[in-house]
């Protein structure tokens, strides 16, 4: 009488395996996703107000985003020098930025200069934006505005 006995091999079976490199796999990209979101941390922010840059104490040379309003009455242009200060009502900071600013740009209106600080505390922008539209606004700078006082709804909401 012959007994046909199935001997199991010691081991994981094909599907075991495909699943633990599937499973390692997600832990390597979830590792990986956390690291580079720790990293960009400060960068993920569309823009930084005034009140933004003092509070944390962003230091001199640090790529940032400068976003409020254009202050009435600051903006000096000499040729391309322009020279205007970003406020959000509560804190100040003066830009310069040399070059052709975009046509939207004007006093009372707002803006997102892309740049730098100075040693001085000066904003050098490489980047001026402006509002593209009358009835567009930011919602971080609609946030920035009533959080100051300062949000006048015929602006767009």
């Amino acid at each position: 009488m012959t007994m046909q006995t199935t001997i199991r091999k010691k081991g994981w079976s094909r599907k075991q395996k495909r699943l633990a490199v599937i499973a390692g796999l997600a832990v390597v990209i979830a590792l990986a996703t956390t690291l580079v979101l720790v990293a960009l941390r400060d960068q993920i922010v569309f823009f930084y107000s005034p009140s933004d840059v003092i509070a944390r104490q962003v230091s001199a040379g640090t790529p940032i985003r400068l976003g409020g309003l254009v202050k009435d009455g600051s903006w000096v242009r000499d040729g391309q020098d322009n020279s205007f200060v970003v406020t959000d009502n509560v804190n100040e900071i003066t830009a310069r930025y040399t070059g052709i600013l975009p046509d939207l740009f004007r006093e009372g209106q707002g803006v997102v200069a892309e740049g730098s600080l100075g040693p001085d505390g000066q904003f050098m922008a490489t980047n001026v934006l402006a509002k593209h539209d009358e009835n567009y606004v930011p919602k971080e700078v609609v946030e920035a505005l009533k959080a100051s006082g300062e949000w006048r709804p015929e602006a767009g909401e």
